[in-house]
């Protein structure tokens, strides 16, 4: 990825990211085709350090990314930490000033059932905060599309540039949720500020569908982490979403894997003062 300011040389920031993206994404492509039914994907090998149960696959997963990030810690002596849905966070070269946020399958219910919307969630920042992420890569593989931005140049969807003008109105909301007690409060407050919602059942791909224009917001009964939230927040930011992770800012959510947070995404500053007025938690 291109520098947007005139730092010293970072072989870990001036990788190529998308690169490396794109190979994990073909990858796993392969890894899904061999592993194709509910079968063969429904097996658990533990709890994450995340805290949610992992799939056999979710490690699998895991593997193609560090395989990528070793290469790049090994060939160019690029100094980062690692922080991912499965094995917490990992330093490499002593973890230098750059910071890997990573899911490798975000949406692991909809994955293992073979409903086919799940995602690779990768971001990139030059500190350990939310506000710090340069680089924000989301690929659904349930519908091919890559959703990727970089700081201060724009949101990208399939290469082309995605740009959110004039929207105003809640038509239709995604919504988030796996806990219908959680949910249900939600929704009633909801009830008469929103025309439909949706759930797609990964984060991460209902964020960046707000920044595409599919969603005019996004609503989120639970705290989220942020190897959910770090790359598609940055992704919504670039098109023009408003992103509110709770009280203080940006800077203020940090990155480390035990750190919960609200997060509510909206086209419009009307729409996310509805959205958070209607928010459960944070």
């Amino acid at each position: 990825m291109s520098r947007v300011s005139q730092l010293p040389p970072d072989p870990a920031l001036d990788a190529d990211w998308t690169g490396i993206c794109r190979r994990i994404v073909e990858e796993q492509k392969k890894l899904f085709a061999e592993f194709d039914t509910m079968k063969k994907r429904d097996n658990y090998e533990g709890i994450g350090e995340g805290g949610d149960h992992a799939l056999v696959l979710d490690r699998m997963c895991e593997d193609l990314v560090f395989a990528e990030l070793e290469n790049l810690a090994d060939s160019g002596a690029a100094a980062f930490t690692a922080i991912s849905e499965e094995r917490g966070t990992v330093t490499f070269n002593e973890g230098g000033n750059v910071w890997v946020v990573i899911d490798p399958i975000d949406g692991s219910l909809n994955f293992k059932r073979t409903i086919p919307r799940h995602s690779l969630s990768i971001a990139v920042a030059t500190a350990p905060n939310m506000a710090a992420v340069e680089f924000g890569y989301v690929y659904d593989f349930g519908t091919d599309e890559e959703f990727l931005a970089q700081s201060g140049e724009g949101a990208y969807l399939n290469e082309e540039r995605i740009q959110l003008e004039g929207r105003e109105g809640l038509e239709v909301v995604g919504v988030e949720g796996s806990d219908p007690a959680q949910l249900a409060p939600m929704l009633e407050k909801l009830a008469g500020k929103v025309y439909r919602v949706r759930c797609v059942g990964s984060l991460a791909i209902s964020i960046a569908s707000v920044a595409a224009g599919r969603f005019d917001g996004l609503a989120f009964p639970h705290l989220s982490r942020s190897v959910d939230v770090a790359a598609a927040q940055l992704i919504a930011r670039e098109a023009g979403a408003l992103v509110d992770l709770g009280d203080g800012g940006l800077s203020e959510v940090g990155l480390a894997l035990e750190e919960r947070f609200p997060v509510t995404v909206a086209a419009s500053g009307d729409g996310l003062d509805t959205l958070v007025s209607t928010r459960t938690v944070g």
